[in-house]
């Protein structure tokens, strides 16, 4: 950390990234740290190659932009929630010549890219190793930076029900709260309101949810027809997987989602996306990473290029191992 602060103290044009189809963690520390590198006098960009919409209750979320502008001479990266660089997205490559590339994240299974990385598995998310830093580098935290890293835990923890729930994530919350936020206020947001769409491609989904033969695997898929029929998108289904989850006597749930594909490649394959999650006796982790993917022991995820047929007859498999 010591060393991040004394390199970011010399920095003079920032980008700060993280990864695509963001969650609360991936949007919190990527706006706390961004405002608080530019309260300090820094120039910083905060891209997301993904809508955030789903955070517009946060302050200066506008602040993050989906493209960055390739002339600007910058001189560190900061990849933030960000288990390898691929995740950023498509201009991953483009980051990655930037001089100096620092990596914070919390994943197990990071690949300890970067110049310069500060790696905590055991911290209950990205936003809680950003909080440190700030405090380290003795920047104030206001209210809008407050509001994102509470937001970043809270949402990382499943509102403190997670395994990942450690006392820092209590304690730097209290502190949160003591700055303004009203936790009230964030938990309407981000579990009060929901869309018509939402609710509807919930109900599409909640239809298609099968379980194993053994009972030990549940599983729910969302079609790329059905986010067109519904009028939602990918954002909108992150949580349903909780559903699958609480199923008695399930350890794995997994959740299919297929993402947009213009053409079917030369295969007959659509790219889909797979969350895992487990009841913390099977590790979620490896099986993703076996796929390119990672996460935690008992929530984890992963891209892949497939058939829905393939992808179920895969996970039944699966199922019969565990």
């Amino acid at each position: 950390m010591d060393r991040i602060i004394q390199h970011l103290e010399s920095s003079k044009n920032i980008l700060l990234a993280s990864h695509v189809q963001p969650d609360g963690d991936a949007t919190g520390s990527l706006l706390a740290l961004g405002l608080s590198l530019a309260g300090s006098g820094k120039s910083t960009t905060l891209y997301n190659e993904s809508p955030v919409d789903a955070y517009h209750f946060l302050p200066y979320i506008e602040r993050i932009v989906d493209h960055w502008d390739e002339h600007i001479n910058y001189d560190t990266a900061i990849i933030l929630d960000c288990g390898n660089m691929e995740r950023t997205g498509k201009t991953a490559p483009e980051i990655g010549r930037i001089p100096v590339i620092i990596n914070i994240d919390h994943h197990l299974t990071n690949t300890g890219f970067g110049n310069l990385r500060i790696v905590d598995p055991s911290a209950s998310s990205s936003s809680e190793i950003v909080y440190r830093l700030i405090k380290k580098m003795g920047i104030s935290i206001d209210i809008a930076v407050a509001t994102a890293i509470y937001t970043g835990i809270f949402t990382d923890t499943g509102s403190f029900r997670f395994s990942n729930t450690n006392r820092a994530a209590f304690g730097i919350c209290e502190e949160m709260v003591s700055i303004g936020v009203v936790p009230q206020n964030i938990a309407y947001h981000i579990y009060g309101t929901y869309s018509l769409g939402r609710l509807k491609l919930l109900n599409l989904s909640l239809d298609s949810l099968e379980i194993s033969q053994n009972g030990l695997l549940s599983m729910m898929t969302v079609t790329y027809d059905m986010f067109e029929k519904t009028g939602s998108n990918l954002n909108d289904s992150g949580e349903f997987i909780n559903f699958a989850k609480s199923i008695d006597g399930i350890k794995v749930a997994v959740l299919i989602q297929e993402l947009k594909n213009t053409e079917k490649n030369s295969k007959g394959l659509n790219l889909f996306h797979i969350s895992l999650r487990s009841n913390g006796s099977v590790d979620v982790a490896d099986i993703a990473s076996s796929f390119g993917g990672g996460g935690h022991f008992a929530a984890a995820g992963f891209d892949v290029e497939s058939t829905l047929t393939d992808l179920k007859n895969y996970f039944y498999r699966l199922a019969e191992s565990l």
